[in-house]
């Protein structure tokens, strides 16, 4: 018996070098072709994320400009596409300014700001980012005679990569509900 043992683990030769190196260029030529797989999802899963962040704060960002938009009676003096000041009651909170300012270092990238009072700037709330245009107020509307209430374009293109190709562009004409009919 012990003989025969002895003879089987003689006729087991094993695997040679040239064999182990063969499995192992080949193994790890799958295991790179995995990773890749994994890197590259990763990366659009990531992205995918920083987009839809990008547009829910937008989308926020416009329903808390229309209620702002809604309660006010008028814009102040020295409108531009760029800064506005709603002129709100009291009751609403007083006036409130909103204005869109570049983000250094890219040429596409402007932020959104929120503040009291009748001046803005990055000493506000930001409210948005990645806006792609610093007009997203692009019109004004009072017309004398048709009795009509004021109404002021609200215009969001957001891109997380700065382009303006593949924007999400959120847009609305919101009137002044508190605004007189002339």
């Amino acid at each position: 018996m012990i003989e025969r043992v002895r003879s089987r683990l003689r006729g087991d030769a094993g695997y040679s070098l040239v064999e182990m190196l063969t499995v192992m260029v080949i193994m790890s030529v799958v295991f790179a072709g995995i990773t890749q797989v994994f890197i590259s999802g990763s990366k659009a899963q990531t992205e995918q994320d920083n987009r839809f962040q990008a547009q829910l704060a937008t989308r926020l960002a416009m329903d808390r400009i229309r209620k702002d938009i809604h309660c006010a009676s008028d814009l102040a003096t020295g409108y531009t596409t760029s800064s506005i000041t709603l002129r709100r009651p009291s009751a609403c909170g007083g006036d409130v300014s909103w204005c869109t300012a570049a983000v250094s270092g890219f040429t596409n990238r402007y932020r959104l700001y929120r503040q009291l009072g009748t001046s803005c700037g990055v000493n506000g709330t930001m409210i948005a980012d990645y806006l792609t245009s610093g007009a997203a107020f692009p019109a004004f509307a009072h017309t004398v005679g048709c009795q009509c209430l004021a109404s002021l374009q609200v215009d969001f293109p957001v891109s997380n990569k700065g382009s303006t190709r593949d924007a999400y562009e959120l847009s609305d004409t919101v009137f002044l509900r508190n605004s007189t009919r002339l």
